[in-house]
């Protein structure tokens, strides 16, 4: 076998940050902060990369190396999927789009809700998903916080193909009736 440093050699554990097209600066600058690198480090996460989206808020760069999380960031790709699928954990904003793509990919999710956005319908669809324990919810100042308390392997699956609970849902956020 040798001693060819295999065992230090940890695997990439990516966390992929998704703010879609819309402008969430507060959720960039969070996953930037030393407290929210440092909880994503203890849980074993190696590279935190970004999409950032319209901000104006950019993400201090990092290789990694010893006892850091690399850090890289862009702003629109049009391979999202390709992310969310080589990611170990997704934190998103509350876009309906990003959760259920997310959610059929099987990853672990952390919503975070934009509270800029007057029309919260999203972050009540978030929660109704947090409450059935598929994803987790969190807040710009809340993040960090939720990182640590976190067990993904404690997250339920989303039931996928099946949209009827979805429509539902939807309709009664949308003040449908029922039937």
């Amino acid at each position: 076998m040798g001693d060819s440093g295999d065992s230090v050699k940890q695997e990439k554990k990516v966390v992929f940050v998704t703010v879609g097209t819309t402008l969430f600066d507060a959720l960039v600058r969070t996953v930037d902060t030393k407290e929210v690198k440092q909880e994503l480090l203890r849980k074993g996460y190696t590279d935190l990369v970004i999409q950032m989206g319209r901000g104006s808020y950019t993400p201090t760069k990092c290789d990694g190396g010893h006892g850091s999380l690399a850090v890289d960031y862009f702003t629109f790709s049009p391979s999202i999927a390709d992310h969310l699928r080589s990611a170990s954990l997704v934190i998103s904003h509350a876009g309906s789009g990003s959760v259920f793509e997310t959610l059929q990919l099987g990853k672990p999710l952390i919503v975070v809700v934009n509270e800029d956005l007057m029309d919260n319908h999203q972050s009540e669809l978030a929660e109704e998903l947090a409450e059935r324990k598929h994803l987790y919810c969190a807040h710009p100042q809340t993040l960090h916080q939720t990182i640590s308390d976190m067990n993904v392997e404690s997250l339920l699956p989303y039931p996928s193909g099946d949209a009827t609970p979805l429509a539902k849902l939807m309709n009664t956020f949308l003040g449908f009736p029922d039937d």
